[in-house]
């Protein structure tokens, strides 16, 4: 009986602490395998994507936080990669059937639940800097069709244009051209992407609306990244 009442007396406790540990893990890790099926989607997706591109974006969940000095690693049993982040948080995110089969792990050098992750599709940049303003159209259904082909709540969401996104200290130059008509891009602090609060870049919007599809957008220095817009 004595053995029975210190079973139910500790058990909970037990439970309780072995449930904290693993919370606790959790936050040390990211599951490559969960990743890698985010990612592998974009691989196998069969409709146009020419203009786009896909990364796995680390966000911190504080808008005031850095990514300054923020390391992202892959590791398994036969992987070991260091996986650089941009000055946006995105990393070039390998499609390893190695780590897959380890079972890897993605970590932080800081605390992991302090961070989101996710997959990024982005337009492509080129490096001439010269946009026809009927490419930028075509890139942004393209890359609304892949969301829509994820997730069903983007079924209602339209093309609005792109957003040109530099460091802060980078020339965020980037002008419209139709015809006789060019005017300089009004540029603005902001995050790089739409729904989120994390970052202040020097962002160039192009809104369709207000530019013929005939013309063209030309940025002085080559983007960090240049962002659909959905509304």
């Amino acid at each position: 009986m004595k053995t029975l009442t210190l079973l139910r007396t500790t058990l909970p406790a037990i439970c309780l602490a072995a449930v904290c540990c693993a919370v606790q893990a959790q936050e040390e890790w990211v599951s490559y395998r969960d990743a890698y099926r985010q990612m592998v989607v974009f691989a196998k997706y069969g409709k146009p994507k020419n203009f786009l591109q896909i990364h796995y974006e680390v966000s911190p969940r504080d808008p005031s936080a850095t990514l300054e000095g923020l390391h992202l690693t892959l590791t398994g049993k036969n992987t070991q990669l260091n996986l650089p982040l941009d000055a946006t948080g995105r990393a070039i995110f390998p499609l390893l059937k190695a780590a897959y089969d380890d079972n890897a792990v993605l970590a932080l050098n800081r605390r992991m639940a302090s961070y989101r992750f996710a997959p990024r599709v982005t337009i492509l940049s080129r490096n001439d800097g010269i946009y026809e303003s009927s490419d930028l159209r075509t890139a942004c259904e393209q890359a609304l069709a892949y969301q829509r082909f994820i997730d069903v709540s983007y079924s209602l969401k339209k093309c609005a244009g792109v957003r040109f996104v530099f460091g802060n200290r980078a020339d965020a130059l980037v002008q419209a051209k139709y015809g006789q008509r060019e005017a300089p891009l009004p540029v603005v602090d902001g995050p790089a992407f739409d729904g989120e609060t994390f970052g202040t870049y020097r962002t160039a919007t192009y809104r369709f609306t207000d530019w013929s599809a005939q013309g063209q957008v030309v940025s002085q220095n080559t983007p960090l990244a240049i962002a659909p817009l959905f509304e």
